[in-house]
């Protein structure tokens, strides 16, 4: 593991958890007013005084300007969150859990070999655990955990691939890719990524309909037409990937499987009434052979398998508005998504957010930014034909999260959240012993409150 693990054991871990919490607040308040009102030094630099450069580490000595000078440019930080359901859902715990992230970016060019060329490769770790299950919903409230791997202590490679621009206006691209990142996948304005910055839930980091059918980390091939030489202001992108692509596999020796998905997506940036905003839309299908969401006793016994679907695909949409921008990347605006999907395999059949972001509102806060968000999921229920009754286990998902991230210093941003959520998952199973004998009972999921505190690092 790249990071410490903590003691994973009742008091000492939630005592730990909790002290932390407190120095960051702590923290938070002490310096918070002197180092956060200033902005960040510029991209093109790491250097400056501790507390108002870009990056916890700086500049390195001079080594890490003159690299990126040199088209070499790295990336990296540690996102910790401390969750706990407080109302509601499954089980009323808390969790500490982290994430780290480092991209390394190289441009031939700078490096003097040749125009054109760029290598982007993804380092991924999280470690410990989050409240995900204890919710009752589909939608992780910790997305950051998610990646590169849900379950137990990762370190993982989810992206190593190279882009070679033939013209201004057309590249090619082919490697291993993680379909979301800070620069791709479902972009948006006021919320997107994987939940280290921005909203928590992964229902306003990217539309779940393409779950099914797009994999987080695979081997791929594609192309990137910009109609106007500028991908800030219009992108137009096609790949084809491996749908069972994972980040801790290269995934060769899937290849001979000819289980692929296709994905295109157009996004370009808008100016009404003198105001920035953007629009996104999507499609994928994978012609993978999916499980069916609706099974049948009688055929599983007379077949000895279950009943599956070929293919599946999907639509997703997205926007965001600036409607008070006073400067450019500065103000408050709205967002929104909306997805589509086949129903069956992919039971995520509808799905829209809404909501509000703010950045840099407040004077002398220019790096903080807020979000308040909305979702519905719409379910096609799972069912199971038995001998005696048809059973389903689902039922429609929505949830509310309120953010605000303060820049203690612009390379620590400290987060408080909540959310409430009613999730997908109706009853769960409970057990009762009564003299001996063991009864086996239902009991209902009820809506979620969960609070939260993130702290990210930024190197």
């Amino acid at each position: 593991m790249i990071f410490p693990r903590w003691i994973k054991g009742g008091c000492m871990k939630r005592s730990r958890s909790i002290i932390t919490i407190m120095i960051l607040i702590l923290l938070g308040v002490f310096f918070g007013i002197h180092a956060g009102a200033s902005e960040a030094p510029p991209a093109s630099t790491y250097s400056g005084d501790f507390w108002t450069r870009s990056t916890l580490s700086g500049d390195w000595g001079g080594l890490r300007n003159d690299l990126a000078k040199k088209g070499v440019a790295f990336d990296l930080s540690l996102t910790q969150a401390y969750q706990g359901v407080v109302d509601g859902g499954k089980n009323r715990a808390w969790e500490y859990g982290g994430h780290g992230d480092l991209n390394i970016h190289i441009s031939t060019e700078k490096l003097g070999l040749w125009r054109g060329g760029f290598f982007a490769i993804e380092v991924e770790g999280n470690y410990n655990d989050s409240v995900n299950a204890y919710t009752g919903a589909l939608m992780p409230v910790n997305n950051s955990q998610m990646f590169p791997r849900p379950i137990g202590d990762n370190l993982n490679v989810p992206a190593f691939n190279f882009t070679q621009a033939l013209s201004p206006y057309f590249a090619v691209m082919f490697g291993k890719f993680a379909t979301l990142s800070t620069t791709a996948g479902d972009m948006n304005e006021f919320a997107h990524g994987k939940g280290d910055t921005q909203f928590m839930n992964m229902a306003f980091n990217l539309n779940p309909v393409v779950a099914t059918t797009v994999p987080y980390s695979a081997l791929g091939a594609g192309f990137i037409i910009v109609p106007t030489k500028n991908p800030a202001e219009a992108t137009v992108s096609f790949m084809v990937m491996q749908t069972n692509g994972q980040s801790n596999v290269t995934g060769f020796s899937d290849l001979n499987k000819n289980l692929l998905t296709f994905v295109g997506e157009g996004r370009v940036k808008t100016n009404f009434f003198g105001l920035t905003g953007h629009q996104l839309v999507g499609v994928a299908y994978s012609n993978k052979e999916f499980a069916s969401i609706d099974q049948n006793a009688r055929v599983i016994i007379e077949t000895g398998g279950i009943e599956s679907q070929k293919g599946s695909w999907n639509v997703h949409y997205n926007f965001d508005q600036y409607v008070y921008e006073p400067t450019k990347g500065k103000g408050i605006g709205i967002f929104g998504r909306f997805g589509v999907s086949d129903g069956n395999p992919n039971f995520m059949r509808y799905f829209y957010s809404i909501g509000i972001g703010g950045k840099g509102i407040i004077p002398g806060r220019p790096l903080d930014h807020f979000g308040i968000g909305y979702y519905y999921l719409e379910v096609n229920n799972p069912s199971f034909t038995g001998p005696l009754e048809t059973r389903s286990f689902l039922r429609d998902e929505y949830g509310f999260e309120a953010y605000y991230n303060c820049a203690v210093t612009p390379w620590m941003r400290l987060t408080p959240n909540i959310q409430y959520v009613r999730g997908a998952q109706k009853d769960m199973a409970t057990t009762e012993t009564t003299h001996g004998i063991t009864h086996i009972g239902r009991t209902d999921v009820g809506a979620a409150t969960i609070l939260g505190i993130r702290l990210q690092l930024i190197f």
